[in-house]
């Protein structure tokens, strides 16, 4: 008797162990990266960036003064100005957002102790210095590498302040208002790469009907005037998630006098704008929830797109999603107008398979700008003083960097689902490109938070001789990254892929993100 209830616990405990094996509970996902059929180029500026002035953003974020103790370089704050160059970003996008509709730039321009000090009434209802004017930005866009991307206001300005504001930034002449700019100490014109024309006009940008605003972009853009020789893209402010009809109104009356149309979208987990859920305390029903809106994206860009392509066929008109991310409730015991929050592996997650749909649509969108850079939304960098950790979501940019200007490859994926309550999505997610060099870069996201992936991916076009990447992974759906504890969650050497043949097998772990790289 003894004897035989050994045998039965020992025969359970296999069973169990059987159960547990990450063998059994793998995905299994087939996929086809084919090389030989090059699509269009990734344009750098999908990864660009958006400072507003709101919250901690610019102010302790970006800026803290000549005079602070934090080390900084004119101003700027050394260690954050480090961290944005080493991951190249292209393009920044200031200064707003809605700030941008209730700011009128002569206020940020001259002697700092002499601007005016007014009440940032959008965002939290604190004081706003200006000492972060127009110098400030188009300085720190050069400190750092990036394409500038001004949003003009259209919510209470005019025509002739849009106007003077692209002249003071752009003009070499000897007008007044170029002489203005170097008494304030530019003596060259600036590089104005885009303007946008307003933002958000159907919300905090004015309120205005699709046919209301057309209007007004057609006024605003024709006094966007840059010299001869030069060239700056005017962006139209486009719809908020699925206003299909504000795309099919603005591009039906202004397509032919716009060169981008921007699109915002917001990844609200528990799809409650009243309460949105907590960035770290969260179960696996809040996770899938928040895969299947994050998954939207597609929709929305192949929806808008469709529109885009009744009206501009040729594809010159981008769709530039200029405001996109994460949004949580603010994290407990800070301003509710500040927006900050903390960033886990969820957002992370949601960061590449986003990334991975852009890349997808490369041939229309050409430009995008997570929310936001430091401090506010799904951030890039976190500071705390004069302390400052880098983001999960940080890291996803850093591996995806060897994508900017890479021509994209289409990759075929055929992946189970994960599924859980009335959530499910694709287990798998991936994209490729090919870069300058001739390497072949091939991006996979599993989605699941349970389950490793096996990745068996059929080349063609192209014979593999080695693979090399790195994966970015952490022990639970909410690891994050501290003050305390500034690298839980931080990208490894991937060792899970193995190549033969044509034949590249990949062993990818729940929750995970890896770009590798085929020589």
């Amino acid at each position: 008797m003894l004897k035989a209830l050994k045998l039965a616990l020992l025969s359970g405990l296999a069973a169990t162990l059987l159960m547990a094996s990450p063998a059994l509970a793998q995905t299994s996902v087939a996929a086809t990266l084919r090389a030989d059929q090059p699509g269009p180029r990734i344009a750098p500026e999908v990864y660009g960036q958006f400072a507003e002035h709101l919250g901690r953003g610019i102010y302790e974020g970006i800026w803290v003064g000549e005079d602070s103790k934090i080390p900084n370089t004119r101003g700027y704050r050394n260690d954050v100005v480090a961290a944005l160059k080493a991951l190249h970003v292209p393009l920044v996008r200031w200064p707003g957002g809605c700030f941008a509709d209730d700011y009128h730039w002569r206020e940020g321009i001259g002697p700092r102790d002499k601007r005016p000090v007014k009440v940032n009434v959008t965002w939290g209802g604190v004081e706003e210095t200006n000492a972060f004017g127009t110098h400030e930005f188009m300085d720190f866009a050069e400190l750092i590498g990036a394409k500038t991307y001004v949003a003009g206001n259209v919510g209470n300005g005019s025509p002739q302040e849009m106007a003077e504001w692209v002249e003071y930034l752009t003009s070499p002449t000897n007008s007044t208002i170029a002489n203005l700019r170097r008494t304030n100490g530019r003596k060259e014109p600036w590089k104005l790469d885009y303007f946008g024309i307003g933002n958000e006009n159907w919300g905090c940008g004015g309120e205005m009907t699709a046919e209301h605003y057309t209007n007004l972009y057609r006024n605003f853009a024709a006094f966007v005037r840059v010299p001869a020789g030069t060239k700056t893209s005017k962006i139209a402010g486009g719809p908020g998630a699925d206003d299909y009809k504000w795309t099919e109104t603005l591009m039906a009356g202004a397509g032919r006098h716009m060169d981008a149309l921007s699109l915002h979208y917001y990844v609200i987990p528990t799809g409650d704008w009243g309460k949105k859920g907590s960035a770290t305390q969260f179960d696996e029903q809040a996770w899938a929830d928040t895969m299947v809106q994050a998954q939207r994206m597609d929709e929305l860009v192949t929806r808008h797109s469709a529109i885009m392509d009744k009206y501009d066929p040729e594809k010159r008109v981008g769709l530039y999603v200029d405001e996109w991310g994460i949004w949580h409730d603010v994290e407990p015991g800070t301003n509710g107008g500040f927006l900050y929050q903390q960033n886990t592996m969820r957002d992370a997650v949601v960061a590449a398979a986003t990334l991975n749909i852009f890349h997808k649509h490369a041939e229309r969108v050409r430009l995008t700008a997570i929310a936001q850079m430091v401090n506010v939304l799904q951030a890039m960098i976190l500071t705390d003083g004069d302390k400052m950790i880098l983001t999960p979501t940080y890291w996803v940019y850093d591996l995806y960097r060897p994508f900017q200007g890479a021509t994209a490859l289409p990759v075929e994926v055929s992946s189970p689902a994960y599924t859980l309550g009335k959530a499910s999505v694709p287990a798998v997610t991936a994209s490729a490109g090919r870069d300058a060099a001739g390497i072949i870069h091939l991006a996979l996201v599993n989605l699941d938070p349970n389950k490793p992936a096996t990745v068996t991916v059929k080349l063609s076009g192209v014979t593999g001789k080695a693979v090399e990447g790195r994966i970015l992974t952490a022990p639970t759906m909410a690891s994050h990254n501290t003050f305390a504890a500034p690298e839980v969650v931080k990208p490894t050497a991937f060792k899970g892929a193995t190549l033969k043949g044509d034949t590249l097998t990949v062993v990818l772990p729940s929750r995970a993100v890896a770009v590798l790289d085929l020589r």
